[in-house]
């Protein structure tokens, strides 16, 4: 990857943005394996011509800084930290993946996090939003297992880097800059995450072989595509009173407020965007569904 500086900013922020890391033939990790076979391979293979800023990397700065602090601290007789795992799988790929604590006397996989709060105040009403949360640690448990552990729980300790104390008083918003949420999983889950890595690595060994263009599609899920919306809201205000699937269920919400309330309201069509294609896949640029989504913009 190419590291611009923009701004100019002192050299540790460039030090801190470069990485030391080179692709390993038919090794992917575990959060690579949770983004779309597309990007996966798109930013493998076109790594020495991604560029990437320094400033819009801060946060993976901050990240890591965390980590860093963390990392130092002294775990119990029970407890392993920053360990990277490397397990087998079929036809030669590894998948690997680096946890930054277990804990043997419970199971317990932990991984630290840097996140905005609204991304917990949509979990909160979606449990859809920590789905990828939930995956990685249900990844690393199944990971442990292979090599004779007995993890069953994961847990993940985000710090929030965006909270308010203001705002945590009134509304919705976390009370501390800091959220935990923990999952307890099943024998059932394993088993369908041992399977599900089998399937992602054979959907990977056969889209090796193919042309950029004709790589598979990122499913609406991995591109956190979002649906188009109709968006209720009273005459002159930016904030909805509820968003609707359908034009026609918006229109008929409108004009039954508008009569209970005596005010008007109106509809407002919000477009449907994949988020994560716009604004967080490194390699966009080399993908035909991104130029498409742009150029139809």
């Amino acid at each position: 990857m190419i590291i611009t500086n923009a701004l100019n900013l002192p050299q540790p922020f460039v030090d801190a943005a470069s990485r030391d890391y080179s692709y390993k033939p038919k090794r992917y990790s575990a959060t690579a394996l949770l983004k779309g076979v597309r990007q996966c391979i798109l930013e493998r293979r076109h790594d020495d011509e991604i560029e990437q800023d320094v400033a819009d990397q801060v946060w993976a700065i901050f990240g890591t800084a965390v980590h860093s602090i963390l990392e130092n601290a002294t775990e119990t007789d029970t407890q392993i930290k920053e360990n990277k795992l490397v397990v087998d799988m079929p036809d030669g790929y590894q998948l690997s993946g680096i946890f930054d604590l277990y804990d043997d006397a419970t199971g317990t996989v932990t991984d630290y996090k840097t996140a905005s709060v609204w991304k917990v105040n949509f979990g909160q009403n979606d449990p859809k939003e920590f789905e990828d949360w939930r995956r990685q640690l249900l990844i690393y448990c199944w990971m442990l297992r292979q090599i004779g552990f007995d993890a069953k729980r994961g847990e993940i300790v985000a710090m929030l880097k965006d909270h308010n104390k203001q705002k945590a008083k009134v509304g919705e918003h976390p009370a501390h800059p800091v959220y935990r949420i923990a999952w307890d999983f099943t024998e059932a889950e394993m088993d369908e995450c041992g399977e599900w890595l089998k399937a992602r690595f054979a959907e990977i060994e056969a889209a090796e072989q193919l042309p950029d263009d004709q790589l598979p599609m990122c499913t609406k899920e991995e591109r956190w595509g979002k649906d188009d919306k109709w968006a209720v809201k009273k005459a002159g205000n930016k904030r909805a009173a509820k968003l609707h699937a359908s034009k026609a269920e918006a229109i008929a919400d409108a004009q039954a407020r508008s009569e209970k309330d005596g005010k008007p309201y109106e509809v407002e069509y919000r477009p449907g965007k994949d988020a994560r294609c716009l604004d967080y896949c490194s390699a966009c640029e080399f993908c035909d569904h991104y130029k498409q989504i742009t150029k139809e913009a």
